[in-house]
């Protein structure tokens, strides 16, 4: 019996202690959906202001909507907790209560039978009336149990008063803080509704421009194609200067060791076309570089402190138009005017390109990875520069035709292109 209660015991003090750490996290997730939210807002400001791109306000205006939805579903997720931890002490105020009234009852006729044989005469008549010394020693013992018994279920009927006392005032402020869960989910509902409305017109407004919106897409895809091309052509060369230099240091080694015939081909230049341009030849220390940044998929910190994805990668539907599909070789992150890039992963800088007199780019190589910042106003690193992770980069252009600050991210292995939204954190 002690066995069964005491895990009766830990199994419900676990699940108290769950449900406070799922509260704690849901609370923590709350806090970050608000800050993102009023991060989106001050965005859509500096935009609106600015009166220059119908198109921008929807897409800030669509992830704001999206924010508002997640911190609804987390409010409900929070609310649904809450009952779930109200159900369970209701029905420990209901077993309570059911013990304290069979506690009372009983007690209720001990001290009707106490008060019965009250007289000190009829105690002493009690123990005198044994047969034997041993007989009166057990009433003796008898009556000090009874006594020490009734003491002990006096005490358990108020330690059971004050739980009780104190589960009923904590279902009591649950209910409060339920019931503050509730306006504040109405509340963003009706925000989330007005949102909606705003957007709805907008997307009304953008309808009305369909060919100069076309036109746009096809130009910036055509500068996108032109802007890959490049990126190709600098990451191919980036992978043959890496290979010739191992080879290079290969030669040497093997000229230190004694080779002679080595010793030769140390001393001449390895010709460029004798180098793959396609797939890096990795060092043991470059290995372990690409190993480290393999194993972070997943966690790699943002290339901007805030933002959010306004175009994701591959072939992407165009938010209002689905016939119209717009090709992405990285993800397109929306952030704030003046907001710098920062490195994803510590790294070598293979490159600082120049794609067009106001757009520059940083390539990073983390072993045979490489991680690209595009669409940069100035940069702050230069070739050959070891970078740490977040380390600044430089800043990011905003548009003066849109008012859109965006940063282009891409992540190759080799040539080879991969979702970067797959290698950031959540």
């Amino acid at each position: 019996m002690p066995k069964y209660f005491l895990s009766l015991l830990f199994v419900c003090l676990t699940s108290v202690m769950w449900s406070q750490s799922q509260q704690e996290k849901l609370e923590q997730r709350k806090a970050q959906i608000q800050r993102e939210i009023r991060d989106n807002e001050k965005m859509l400001r500096s935009v609106k202001s600015k009166e220059k791109s119908a198109m921008n306000v929807f897409l800030i205006q669509k992830n704001k909507i999206k924010l508002k939805e997640n911190l609804i579903n987390t409010t409900e997720k929070q609310k649904r907790l809450l009952a779930d931890d109200m159900y369970r002490n209701q029905l420990k105020i209901n077993k309570l209560n059911r013990e304290l009234k069979v506690l009372k009852e009983d007690y209720a006729k001990k001290i009707v039978n106490s008060y019965k044989s009250r007289s000190e005469q009829s105690r002493a008549m009690f123990i005198l009336s044994s047969e034997n010394f041993l007989q009166a020693y057990k009433r003796v013992q008898y009556l000090k149990q009874y006594t020490s018994f009734r003491k002990s279920q006096g005490e358990e009927i108020n330690a059971k008063s004050k739980e009780l006392v104190s589960y009923n005032e904590k279902l009591n402020l649950q209910k409060i803080a339920k019931q503050k869960l509730i306006a504040e989910n109405e509340k963003e509902r009706q925000s989330l509704l007005k949102e909606k409305q705003e957007q709805e017109k907008l997307v009304n407004s953008i309808k009305k421009d369909k060919n100069r919106i076309v036109s746009e897409i096809r130009k910036k895809q055509r500068e996108s194609k032109t802007i890959d091309a490049q990126i190709n052509r600098l990451i191919r060369e980036a992978i043959a200067e890496a290979n010739r230099k191992a080879a290079l240091e290969r030669a040497r080694a093997a000229a230190a060791s004694g080779d002679k015939s080595s010793k030769e081909s140390a001393k001449v230049n390895i010709p460029k076309a004798s180098v793959s341009s396609s797939r890096i030849e990795l060092t043991p220390e470059d290995k372990l570089i690409a190993d480290n940044f393999r194993a972070n998929r997943g966690k790699l910190p943002w290339p901007v402190e805030r933002g959010f994805v306004s175009l994701g990668y591959g072939d992407q539907p165009h938010p209002i138009y689905n016939t119209l599909v717009v090709h992405n070789s990285g993800v397109e992150i929306t952030t704030t005017e003046g907001a710098g890039a920062r490195a994803v992963f510590g790294g070598e800088v293979a490159s600082v390109m120049v794609l067009s007199p106001v757009n520059k780019a940083v390539m990073i190589q983390h072993g045979d990875y490489f991680s690209i910042y595009q669409n940069l106003s100035s940069v702050s690193v230069s070739k050959g520069d070891k970078v740490s992770i977040k380390q600044n980069l430089g800043r990011i252009r905003t548009n003066g035709d849109t008012g859109k600050t965006v940063i282009k991210f891409l992540i190759l292995q080799n040539t080879t292109y991969m979702n970067p939204q797959g290698w950031l954190a959540n």
